[in-house]
């Protein structure tokens, strides 16, 4: 089995992101299965074309991408990416808001094919804290979620996709009292229970998580 695990470079005036130095730190192998590693850009668009490059050039049958959420207290699996690519946005970079909706005829919403429950519990069986999210925000990180999802509907069949949000680490919170951190170490412990859980495949458990409101 090959795996390509993705983390965001800094943005929003950060000079560190919590989820690509965590998986900068993940195994390059967890037993016979390859795990690669891919930086991608906080950029809408341009995030997408790098990963469809790297899909393109491997046969890989997992993809799961890492992204910060500043302000959450544990590791969150997401369950669903939103369509908001038609949407006026601006990227990080500075540049002027655009209106280009990629995909006019892609689905409103689409779900991670990953087993998200059974992920979440075996992150919270390391001792690490786990939530299941109904909302991965309206960024770039619920973007690549869910233009892995498109992808998945559209070219690469094959794939199994999903994302988890991570939260700050200390360093970044020097300045924001207010906000919840967690050690670096404790994050890459979280991911690489989550890769061992997607690894041992299987149906998803049956049990009520995430927010009832």
């Amino acid at each position: 089995m090959r795996i390509l695990i993705t983390g965001f470079d800094p943005f929003g005036g950060e000079h560190i992101n919590p989820a690509l130095e965590a998986v900068k730190l993940l195994p390059d192998k967890i037993a016979e299965h390859t795990i690669d590693k891919l930086e991608i850009p906080t950029v809408f668009h341009k995030s997408k074309d790098i990963l469809v490059s790297r899909l393109k050039q491997y046969d890989y049958d997992i993809v799961l991408a890492i992204g910060q959420a500043g302000g959450r207290y544990e590791l969150t699996p997401e369950r669903v990416g939103i369509n908001v690519d038609d949407a006026r946005i601006a990227d990080n970079e500075g540049n002027q808001p655009i209106d280009e909706p990629i995909q006019p005829n892609g689905e409103a919403a689409y779900f991670s094919n990953l087993p998200v429950k059974r992920i979440t519990e075996a992150i919270k069986a390391q001792g690490v804290p786990s939530r299941l999210s109904n909302t991965a925000g309206t960024f770039v990180c619920n973007h690549i979620l869910y233009q892995l999802g498109y992808l998945h509907a559209t070219q690469f069949s094959n794939i199994k996709f999903g994302f988890i949000h991570v939260p700050f680490i200390p360093e970044q919170v020097t300045d924001k009292p207010e906000k919840p951190s967690m050690s670096l170490e404790t994050i890459r412990k979280g991911l690489n229970a989550a890769l061992e859980a997607i690894i041992e495949s299987g149906d998803d458990i049956k049990v009520a998580l995430g927010e009832t409101h």
